[in-house]
C-alpha cells in the first residue's frame, strides 16, 4: 500500500516484542523463527501476521501444519480474527501436503513465493519449512534460503519457520547468516510451570538489541501473554 512505502519496519502488532526486535520485522528482510516443538514458533508467526495485516500490508501464508479452516479457528482461540482480511483478498492461505510428494517441494515452494510476490503480497510466512527439508540435501536447503533472500533485495518480506532438529548445527549456522533476523524460541520450566522464551538472537540494523529476551505464556481466548521477566524468574 502506498503509505507503506516509508515505512522500515513492520509491527508484530506486540508492544513489547517489537521493543526487543527495535520496532518490529525490518521491511524487505529474511526473518527465520526456529525452536523445539510447542515452544511458541506458530503463536509468534501468527501474532505477527496479526500485527502486518493491521500495518495495512499483504500477505500470503504457506502451511505444512494447518488447513485454512484449522488456522483460521486456532487464530480465532487466541483473539486474533483473520475472516475479514481473507475475504478481502489482503491474507492469502496455501495448506500444503507434501508427506507422499516425490517432486522438489522446495523449488515448487520457491515459484509459489515468486508468484505471490508478483501478485502484490509484501510479506510470505512459511509455517512450518520442517517437513519440506529432512529429507532434502543441505545444499537445496541453501539455496531455497539464497533465492528467498534475492527476492527480499527485490522489497519482499519472507518470515520462515522451522523446527531446531530438522537442521543441523553447521547447516542452520549458514542459514542464519543469510537471514537478516533469527527469533530463537524455546521452552523454560518455571518453579511447577512451562513458559515459552523468545530471544532475539539477530536483527538487521539493530545490533545493540540482540540478545533480548520476551518470556510469555499461551492463554485461550487472549493469545500470547507477555510475562515480566523478574515474574518469569520468580
Amino acid at each position: 500500500m502506498e503509505g507503506n512505502k516509508t515505512k522500515t519496519v513492520i509491527s508484530t502488532g506486540n508492544r513489547e516484542i517489537d521493543e526487543k526486535m527495535g520496532g518490529g520485522v525490518p521491511l524487505g528482510s529474511m526473518t527465520l523463527i526456529e525452536g523445539d516443538s510447542h515452544s511458541g514458533k506458530s503463536v509468534l508467526s501468527q501474532q505477527m501476521t496479526w500485527g502486518s495485516l493491521n500495518g495495512g500490508f499483504r500477505l500470503s501464508f504457506f502451511t505444512t501444519e494447518n488447513t485454512v479452516k484449522s488456522l483460521v479457528k486456532q487464530m480465532q482461540s487466541l483473539s486474533i480474527d483473520i475472516l475479514d482480511f481473507l475475504l478481502l483478498g489482503r491474507l492469502r492461505l496455501f495448506p500444503m501436503e507434501i508427506a507422499q510428494s516425490k517432486e522438489d517441494v522446495l523449488s515448487i515452494l520457491l515459484q509459489a513465493v515468486k508468484a505471490e510476490g508478483q501478485r502484490g503480497s509484501d510479506m510470505i510466512f512459511i509455517d512450518a519449512l520442517t517437513p519440506c527439508i529432512t529429507t532434502t540435501p543441505p545444499e537445496a536447503v541453501l539455496r531455497f534460503f539464497e533465492q528467498c533472500k534475492r527476492l527480499c533485495s527485490e522489497g519482499m518480506t519472507v518470515v520462515v519457520i522451522v523446527h531446531s532438529h530438522a537442521v543441523d548445527r553447521d547447516l542452520l549456522v549458514r542459514i542464519t547468516s543469510l537471514c537478516d533476523a533469527h527469533l530463537r524460541l524455546r521452552t523454560e520450566e518455571v518453579g511447577e510451570r512451562l513458559i515459552k522464551a523468545m530471544e532475539v538472537a539477530k536483527v538487521r540494523g539493530a545490533s545493540k538489541r540482540t540478545g533480548n529476551i520476551v518470556s510469555f505464556e499461551v492463554e485461550p481466548g487472549f493469545g500470547m501473554r507477555i510475562i515480566p521477566i523478574s515474574k518469569a524468574q520468580g
